[in-house]
Parts: structure tokens; sequence; C-alpha cells
């Protein structure tokens, strides 16, 4: 559905400040979460302020995707705008933890629905051509949300009160919301199903559910048991939804899609940005306050390195493809440097000047920006255009489920791997960096040279998963992104393009 050059950039303007909006409340709480749990009294609940709003997100995904097909992306999007303007005028006025993690648990529902509908829309008004540029511009809203959320949030809890970091959303969000009712364009939604997907989306749910408990309680090491059953409960679920799915007439996750070459690639390279990338970037920090005696402060500036890198790539990739066409060389390029510094990043010895690791991590950062918003314009390309809202959220959903199970397992194996090296004196379960910083010069250098040793495989591991997405992105078909715009209203003779 083509729109007026004023018109696409009124809605672009719309989609990207909405879509940061929900990008930086996974970022902007984070420095706030001390002073909410100490005011609220409920350190223990402390950790679901973070994990009710990203599982909420996560497992919604599939469900509303399925949903913007059949209902039409605006009303889902008006709709998730609107509930998230409630949630987030909730969360300021919580008196309890549990308030608060229910307030978030809304909040990260309607987040997925912002951030889902964002795409489908941009896809369903552009063509294959001009869709790199526009998604790239969408992207841009969660690098730009990890560079300045933190700070951010720091600022307005010591300024303006914790209540504040989500009351911002409320003026913000509302002029998006005006905006947004004059630039989203009625899109025909597709044919309505012969019967909704409620067994797969339940089972679905469930599955997701306990996977992300496991690997959050497997992170924290207090469940054993618990962790057992969460985990074996995932895997039932997963293998009755996959049989669920086979005999579903309107599946939410359709999966004759991956024997697509297109999607079933483009699906693996999303993955391998959570998996790779997204996961190591929270505990970069802890490592080079350990490893390389750096302050807090100090610290932050290698992930900054590494947000800034993917955020410059990810904006010139998507006006280059837009530009020539070509997308496939981009993934190619991308997954090669992410490999190449993840690998270099295991070799580095602890106490280089920190420069150092600033300039591989930033080009990892440019590795994966080289195709993060790309993919996701490739991939939609390959689907018939009445389920874009399903294939843009099975994109995303795999990229999210990466990301929170590596992140639960190299938190695990920090932790496991710290406190087997530790010599004797030192408790993993008290070591700060500045007890550290205290300590003898022999202490330091022990302890460098643990997280060191800790850390090596793990960059060893990214590089392992980088290193399969260069066979992914080759496996991507040659080919040029189409001019033409796509029909929404399928035909009887309609296929998958490779």
């Amino acid at each position: 559905m083509p729109l007026s050059p004023v018109r696409l950039r009124l809605l672009v303007a719309s989609l990207l400040t909405v879509s940061f909006l929900g990008a930086l409340d996974h970022t902007v709480v984070s420095t706030s979460l001390a002073t909410i749990a100490g005011e609220l009294g409920a350190l223990k609940l402390m950790s679901w302020v973070v994990v009710g709003y990203t599982l909420a997100s996560t497992v919604l995904l599939p469900v509303l995707g399925k949903l913007g097909d059949v209902l039409g992306a605006r009303r889902i999007f008006l709709a998730s705008l609107v509930m998230f303007l409630a949630s987030s005028l909730a969360c300021g006025f919580a008196t309890d933890m549990a308030w608060l993690i229910a307030a978030r648990i809304l909040q990260g529902m309607s987040s997925a629905g912002l951030q889902l509908m964002s795409q489908t829309i941009i896809a369903r008004v552009t063509t294959q051509r001009e869709r790199p540029r526009y998604m790239a511009i969408i992207g841009a809203a969660f690098p730009i949300a990890i560079l300045v959320g933190p700070v951010l949030g720091g600022a307005i809890t010591d300024y303006w009160g914790w209540q504040w970091v989500f009351w911002i959303n409320i003026p913000v969000g509302a002029a998006a919301l005006a905006l947004a009712l004059f630039a989203v364009p009625h899109l025909e939604p597709g044919p309505a199903p012969r019967r909704f997907d409620v067994a797969g989306s339940v089972v679905f749910t469930a599955a997701l559910v306990a996977l992300v408990l496991a690997a959050t309680w497997a992170a924290e090491r207090s469940s054993g048991p618990a962790t057992a059953v969460a985990l074996a409960a995932s895997i039932l679920g997963f293998i009755a939804f996959f049989l669920i799915e086979r005999g579903a007439a309107e599946p939410i996750v359709p999966l004759h899609f991956f024997a697509n070459r297109t999607i079933a690639a483009g699906t693996a390279l999303s993955a391998i940005i959570g998996v790779g990338l997204f996961s190591i970037t929270a505990y970069l920090p802890t490592y080079f306050q350990m490893a390389y005696q750096t302050t807090a402060t100090v610290s932050g500036l290698v992930p900054i390195a590494t947000v800034f890198g993917m955020l410059i790539s990810n904006l010139l990739t998507g006006w280059l493809a837009s530009r020539t066409g070509r997308y496939r060389i981009f993934p190619i390029l991308g997954t090669m440097l992410g490999a190449a510094g993840l690998f270099v990043m295991a070799g580095l010895p602890a106490g280089l000047p920190l420069w150092a690791p600033m300039i591989v991590m930033g080009v990892v950062g440019m590795g994966t920006g080289a195709f993060m918003s790309l993919i996701v314009a490739v991939v939609q390309g390959a689907a018939p255009a009445h389920q874009t809202g399903t294939i843009t959220a099975t994109i995303n959903l795999v990229r999210q489920v990466g990301s929170t199970v590596a992140t639960a397992v190299i938190g695990g194996v920090i932790g496991s791997g710290v406190a087997a090296l530790l010599p004797a004196g030192l408790d993993a379960s008290t070591l700060t960096p500045q007890l550290v910083h205290a300590a003898a010069p022999d202490v330091q250098a022990s302890v460098a040279q643990i997280y060191g040793t800790v850390f090596t495989p793990i960059f060893i591991a990214l590089a392992a998963a980088y290193a399969l997405g260069i066979v992914a992105a080759v496996l991507l078909p040659h080919g040029r992104l189409s001019d033409e715009p796509i029909p929404v209203s399928p035909t009887p003779s309609e296929k998958l393009s490779a």
C-alpha cells in the first residue's frame, strides 16, 4: 500500500518513537531497580520487574503476529499503544512489588505489540527494495535505547523519583498516538481463519514460560529440582507444540515456512544475533571491572562501543541494500566480522589498554548491525503478504528466546567457573569489584586471570555461533530486492519466493 512521501515520513517518525519507548523500557529500569526494591520493600522480587516484562513480551509474539494478520496491523498497534500508556501509568502508581510486577507484565505485552506491528506496518506500506532502509531506521530504536537507557533511568530516579521512569512514557507516547491515528493507514487484513490455533497458543506459551523460568533459575543456581522440572516441562511442551502445529488448520507458527531457504537461513541468522551478541553484552562490564581493573563507569565504554558500531552498521547497510537491491553480501560479511571479533576477544590478554577491546567489540557490533534489521526485511519478503505479521513474529521470537537462554547459560558458566577457581579466603557470593580493587596486587592478578580463564571459552563458543551464521548467510539465495508492491490478498498461485 503506497503512501505519499510526507505521510510515510510521519509514519516512520511515529513508529520510531513508539519502538524507542518499548525498547527503552527494557533498559531504563535497570539503574532504578535498587531504589524501587528498597522503597517497595521486596528485594527478593526485584528481578521479576525485568523478567516479567521480558517474559510477557516474548510469549505473546506469535499470538500478536497472527492477530495482526487477521484483525489488521493498525488495530493491534493502536490497542498496544493505548495499553502501553495505561500500564506505564499504573507502574508509577504501584504501592507494592506485586502491583508493579503485574503492571510490568501488561507493559511487556503491549511492548511486544508495538515492536512487532511497527515492523509489520513498514513491510505492508513499502516495497521489498524500500523496506531495508525504513526497517533500519525503526531498528535503530533498540541500540539507541541501550546507549541512553541506563543513564536516563539513573538521572530520572535521582532527580524526579523512580515513578517518572514510567510516567515519562505518557507525554511522549500520547504525542506518538496522536500522530499514529493520522499516519498509520487502514491496512487490509488477511482472510479470517477457519479456526484460531488456541491449543497451539496455550501450549506454546506454557512451554516458553517453563523454558524462561528454567533458564532464570539455572542462572541463579537457587532451585535445582524446580529448574529440572521446568526444563522437562518445556521440552515436553515444545514437542507437543510441534505436533499440534503440524495438524493445525491455521497454525500460529506455520512450519511449512521453514521449507523456504530464505526463511530458514534468515531465522537462523536472527537466532545467532540473540545468542552471539545480545547474551554477552550484559556481562562485559563485570569482565572488564575484574580482568582489567576498571571502574564501573569506565567498564561501560566497551558495550557502548559495541552498540555504537551496531547502530552505524545497521543504518548504513539498510541504506545500501535499498539503494542497490543487493542484500546477501551484508549478512555474509557481518557474520564473518562477528566470528573474527569474538575469536580475537578470546585471545586478548587481560591488562591491555581499554581501547583495544573497545575496537574489537565495536567490530563485533558492526558485524551484527550489518544484518540485524536487514534480515527481518528479507524474510518478510519471502513470505506471503497476508502472513507478514506471523513471519515477523517468528523471526523476532527466535532472537529473543536465543538471547534469554544464552544469557542464563553464560551467567551460570561465569558463576560456577569463578567460584571453582577462586583461591581460599575469597567467597564468590560476596566478591565485588570494589573488594578486588582494594585487595593486594597478587589477589588482583589472580582474580584477573580467573576471569580471563572463564571468559575465554565463552568468547570462543560465541565465535563458533557466528561461524555457523556464516554458513546460514551463504545459504541465502542470490537475488535482488523487488521494486514491485506485493498484493495482500492471497491468490491460489501465491507461493513462498526463494
